[in-house]
């Protein structure tokens, strides 16, 4: 279906089974260029703008980077310290979201890969639209407490990407 890009943490859709790529971010493939970013974590308001890009992509005729972003706690949590580090918690969900994707029929006609980073949500999404020229990102909206405290992903991304961010509640 979709080939690999190269992308650091790149899973391929459907091109032979998932893999990991050990290279920095580089687009080899043009499809992906100008293509739709989207913020995937398995949740329901994720599987919605999961589902809203999807059919974006399919409408321009381009191709989708599913975005998901790793488990990063800062170290001051845990150790009480200055300045915050930042601790890698070990995350399996990237390996099991892309084993899902692969199988999900939805995506057929649509080339896709599904790229892992670590770090600050809103950051990372907004730099791999950066690196891809994303046309546009998609993310859900963030429901919970925690997303009242420190405020939502979708909140922030909006205010600061460089590029159309569309909210799916």
């Amino acid at each position: 279906m979709a080939g690999g890009t190269g992308a650091a943490g790149a899973v391929p859709g459907r091109a032979g089974g998932p893999e990991l790529a050990a290279q920095p971010a580089q687009v080899c493939d043009p499809v992906f260029q100008h293509g739709v970013v989207v913020g995937f974590d398995g949740s329901l308001s994720s599987e919605r703008a999961l589902a809203y890009a999807v059919g974006m992509a399919r409408r321009s005729q381009c191709g989708l980077v599913i975005v998901h972003v790793a488990n990063r706690l800062p170290a001051t949590v845990w150790a009480g310290c200055e300045p915050p580090v930042f601790v890698d918690l070990p995350d399996h969900r990237t390996e099991v979201l892309g084993l899902e994707l692969a199988c999900a029929d939805y995506l057929d006609g649509v080339p896709w890969i599904l790229v892992e980073r670590g770090g600050d949500i809103c950051h990372e999404i907004e730099e791999v639209g950066r690196e891809y020229a994303a046309d546009a990102i998609v993310v859900g909206t963030t429901h919970g407490l925690l997303g009242k405290l420190f405020g939502s992903v979708s909140g922030r991304l909006a205010r600061r990407a460089n590029r159309p961010v569309i909210v799916i509640p």
